[in-house]
């Protein structure tokens, strides 16, 4: 059975947090990948806002490959969302932006994100540096609908303590989402896009 539930926790890092879980995953864990990314978070401006949405829909390109992604259910601190994903092939993700603003999607979140992800103790971290901003950490799983997500966060919960993580709780959560958003996102409005804005300006091959 697929495995398309997306159970994940979030916490805040301060950057000397950030290099020591780098160097303690580099020794302990397992790498998967760096990412760097580009993405367009249309949800800010649907029905429900930053807090109430129950669904997140976004444009992304990571190392180069655009990606169309939706996450349904409830956001905040401790998710359980069904995640749907298509990849297209690189030099689309304009393309897929122009689509998205003639279906109607005007307006979205611009942000740029770089992370390094590792596998630990069967849990994915990843922790992301908002340029110039900010440091946080992902821990997740991926589970299909006939597993217990309750049990899967404290899981989850238990290995950030065993790391002396903090964790969001909902209202920290939201407040550093609003601190992103005025401080280091920008608003993208489609009605103001050039052609190939996003190949020129962030160098997409």
């Amino acid at each position: 059975m697929d495995k398309n539930i997306e159970i994940e926790l979030r916490g805040p890092l301060l950057k000397k947090e950030f290099d020591n879980l780098i160097k303690f995953f580099e020794n302990n864990g397992k790498k998967i990948s760096e990412k760097d990314r580009i993405l367009i978070d249309y949800s800010t401006f649907l029905e429900g806002g930053v807090e109430k949405r129950k669904k997140d829909i976004r444009l992304r390109v990571t190392n180069g490959i655009p990606e169309i992604i939706v996450k349904v259910g409830e956001w905040g601190v401790t998710e359980q969302r069904k995640e749907l994903s298509a990849f297209t092939k690189p030099g689309d993700f304009d393309t897929l932006v122009e689509i998205f603003g003639e279906l109607g999607f005007g307006k979205g979140m611009l942000c740029e994100r770089k992370s390094k992800v590792y596998e630990y103790k069967d849990i994915e971290f990843a922790l992301v540096e908002v340029p110039g901003h900010s440091y946080y950490y992902e821990a997740e799983k991926m589970a299909n609908n006939k597993e217990n997500g309750d049990e899967l966060i404290k899981q989850i919960e238990n290995i950030c303590k065993e790391l002396k993580l903090n964790i969001f709780d909902k209202k920290q959560f939201f407040e550093y989402i609003d601190k992103l958003n005025k401080e280091t996102n920008e608003i993208f409005d489609y009605k103001n896009y050039t052609s190939n804005y996003f190949k020129n300006r962030f160098n997409l091959k």
